[in-house]
This record gives C-alpha cells, structure tokens and sequence, in this order.
C-alpha cells in the first residue's frame, strides 16, 4: 500500500457534527468524513475541497462514517466536482452507507460523480 501522509486532523464526532480528516494516499488526496453533511456543517467540507495551487488534483471523499446529507452537502459535493473537473482533475465518492446513498441515488449524484463501494475501490482507478 502507498505511503499516507496525513494533511489534516480527525475530531470526535458529536451528534450534528461533522468530523473532517484529509491524507494524502498516492497522490490522492483523501478526505475522510464522519456525522452529518447539512447547512451548518457544510463550511468544514467546502474547507477540505480547497486544493489551490495542486496542479490536476485527484481526490476522493470517504463517506463510511456519514450518517446524514442533505441538499446543501449535496451542493457542495457537486460545486467541488466541478470545480475539480475544470481544474483537471477528478472526485471519487467511497462508501456511502445506505441512507446516504439512497439519497445520493435519488437526486442522481451517482450518475454526476463516481461512487464506489469501497475506499479501496475508489483509490485503484
């Protein structure tokens, strides 16, 4: 397995909160997830999508942990994917748990952005 340099620091989580950990892992910059992704959280994860100045930035967002999205954290899924896009680069989603993924599903992020089962699974490709 590739060396991983961690970027960031991992909070407790609390009921509506949101934890927010970043590593770099092969040259792809992991952001680790865990609680819930709404309007009051949603600041934390635009944070963890500021990768200015990283020439065709590669990132994938490990979302085992996530227990809640809604139509903001969805936003900001999509602004980043664009965003990533535009600056060569590409976003990954890694295993969303159920609830999350139905909703991912439902407004059709799954057909915007690659979601993989596994974090594994996200990184490899």
């Amino acid at each position: 397995m590739a060396e991983e340099e961690v970027t960031g620091s991992e909070q407790a989580v609390q009921p509506g909160r949101l934890s927010v950990a970043a590593s770099t892992t092969g040259g792809v910059h992991v952001i680790t997830l865990a609680g819930e992704i709404d309007h009051h959280t949603g600041m934390a994860l635009r944070q963890a999508f500021d990768l200015s100045g990283v020439p065709r930035p590669r990132v994938v967002v490990d979302m085992r942990q996530v227990t809640f999205i809604d139509s903001s954290g969805i936003n900001i899924l999509i602004a980043a994917h664009r965003a990533l896009t535009e600056a060569g680069g590409r976003l990954r989603l890694a295993a969303p748990g159920s609830a999350v993924l139905r909703t991912l599903t439902l407004v059709g992020v799954d057909t915007v952005i690659d979601c993989h089962e596994t974090l594994d699974q996200a990184l490899s490709n």
